[in-house]
């Protein structure tokens, strides 16, 4: 794989587009990450006092220092988990999840996909993603000292449910919109139940209902890998913070427990709907056809179409996977159709619920989780028509464009092309992909693309949702989806971010 980076970045730079950034050899002067690592306030809440330090250090240096501190740490002998660890606590620390589970919150949300960034690269580019998302926290942080300075306090120890108790009240807590409640619960249950059992509690949460474009759904899952990560010692801040984050609406006065809104609605059907599925629902075909079909309805269909037709087809005998596909391309296909930030969470949020819906071994969850997905994605697009023009494109109606260039040529062809006709280039991709049906050169230079010229959390959150789905999509398909990720991804035009130039620096 070096050769083949050293190829691509030589191949763009060619045209001047990565001119100065192909050497990349400075980051050996810290340690490389290999795969197999991959007197405080006290109104404030402390963490485990092995990463309390570290904390603190990302907390109290200035942000032009900070790059520069974490590097003399990890010359001395701290470690990428420890970094990671310290990252996602100062961030649930310090950053708080309004008014919405996004904005400023970013800092938090973007910590797995900064990790998952990292462990899909070769050891010497793996600090990198690293060091711009410290770069991001710092930004956050700055925010949130502006908005409101908020900072999570300290448990009530006092008002702690005992161990056996505190499931149930957890989940009366939550069902009844109870922050304070909820608060105590989690942190009784952080200290009691094994993960396991907690994330099948969480996902059915996450999910419940659509607020802040899916970023809820998004929390648990990229919390839960961070968490199986860096170590559960850590989790029960984090918990604390995804907990108080799963609670936010902004419908009005009234608790969504007392109240018919909108963004709540499918879940309280899909409780139904799920009951009504066969018991072996989980056992049926793969079907193309079928796939196509619920493709046809997710363009203009509504949550109760959507969801109506996946019962249809897993109660006839229909494979997951087939509806999966048909959600995967959906999420791709509305980021085609109108690129922005909604199309974009299409796709980070159907990542997110199909994570869960892997990671989850209960039955009902599971169907709760395919349903909500399905009914998600047209109100993503009801979202859409809210903010303008939506075009008329069916992904798969795209046909194969050729490419002059082959290998890593072919890849710098296609990022290229990106810069100024993505549409040019998503035909390119599908006509690389089937001569090329193991594009790791094409998703390789993407993550380094992110690196050099990534500016925003969604560079991070995006690229590492799209390019972990690809693998999850049914080969048959893989070329359309694909092709759809250009639509969000970084091009060899767009201007570099200064992280290489800024961490060269810090290292100096």
């Amino acid at each position: 794989m070096v050769t083949t980076r050293r190829r691509f970045l030589q191949t763009a730079a060619a045209g001047g587009a990565l001119a100065g950034f192909g050497d990349l050899g400075f980051l050996g002067r810290l340690r490389p990450v290999s795969a197999d690592e991959t007197a405080l306030d006290p109104n404030i809440v402390q963490m485990q006092p092995d990463i309390e330090p570290l904390v603190r250090l990302l907390e109290e240096t200035p942000r032009e220092r900070l790059l520069e501190g974490v590097a003399g740490k990890i010359k001395a002998g701290t470690t990428y988990r420890e970094v990671l660890a310290a990252l996602l606590l100062a961030g649930v620390r310090n950053v708080q999840p309004r008014p919405s589970v996004g904005f400023k919150f970013h800092a938090v949300l973007v910590v797995n996909s900064a990790h998952l960034a990292s462990l899909a690269s070769p050891d010497e580019h793996r600090w990198l993603p690293i060091f711009w998302a410290l770069d991001e926290f710092k930004q956050s942080q700055a925010q949130d000292v502006r908005e409101n300075d908020w900072t999570m306090r300290p448990v009530d120890e006092a008002r702690l449910p005992p161990a056996e108790k505190a499931r149930e009240a957890f989940i009366s807590a939550m069902d009844n919109w109870d922050e304070e409640a909820a608060d105590v619960a989690v942190a009784a249950l952080a200290r009691s139940m094994p993960p396991a059992e907690l994330f099948e509690i969480f996902c059915r949460y996450g999910a419940r209902d659509f607020r802040s474009i899916g970023h809820k759904a998004i929390y648990v899952a990229n919390s839960w890998r961070t968490l199986d990560h860096i170590g559960w010692q850590y989790a029960e801040p984090v918990l604390r913070s995804l907990a108080y984050a799963l609670l936010m609406y902004d419908d009005g006065g009234a608790k969504p427990s007392e109240a018919d809104y909108e963004a709540d609605r499918p879940g309280r059907e899909n409780v139904a709907r799920a009951a009504a599925l066969r018991a072996d629902w989980q056992q049926g075909q793969a079907d193309e056809a079928a796939t196509a079909e619920l493709l046809a309805t997710m363009y203009a269909g509504s949550p109760d179409d959507c969801c109506g037709q996946v019962v249809e087809m897993l109660n006839r005998g229909v494979a997951p996977q087939s509806i999966w596909d048909a959600m995967y391309l959906s999420a791709g296909e509305m980021l085609v159709r109108q690129p922005g930030i909604v199309g974009l969470h299409c796709v980070t949020s159907t990542n997110a619920l199909a994570y869960s819906f892997r990671a989850s071994q209960s039955d009902d969850n599971k169907r709760l989780l395919l349903l909500q997905n399905a009914a998600f994605l047209p109100m993503f697009l009801q979202a859409m028509h809210g903010r303008g023009q939506v075009a008329d494109v069916h992904l798969t109606e795209l046909e194969p464009a050729p490419l002059e260039a082959d290998g890593a040529g072919a890849v710098a062809e296609i990022f290229n092309t990106a810069g100024s006709d993505r549409m040019a280039a998503a035909r390119k991709i599908i006509g690389y992909v089937r001569e090329q049906p193991d594009p790791a050169e094409f998703i390789e230079a993407a993550r380094l693309l992110v690196f050099l010229k990534g500016t925003n959390s969604h560079d991070y959150k995006f690229s590492s949702a799209v390019l972990e789905d690809y693998l999850q999509v049914s080969p048959v398909f893989r070329d359309r989806y694909l092709a759809s990720s250009v639509f969000n991804l970084r091009t060899t035009a767009d201007g570099d971010n200064g992280l290489v130039q800024r961490t060269r620096d810090a290292l100096a």
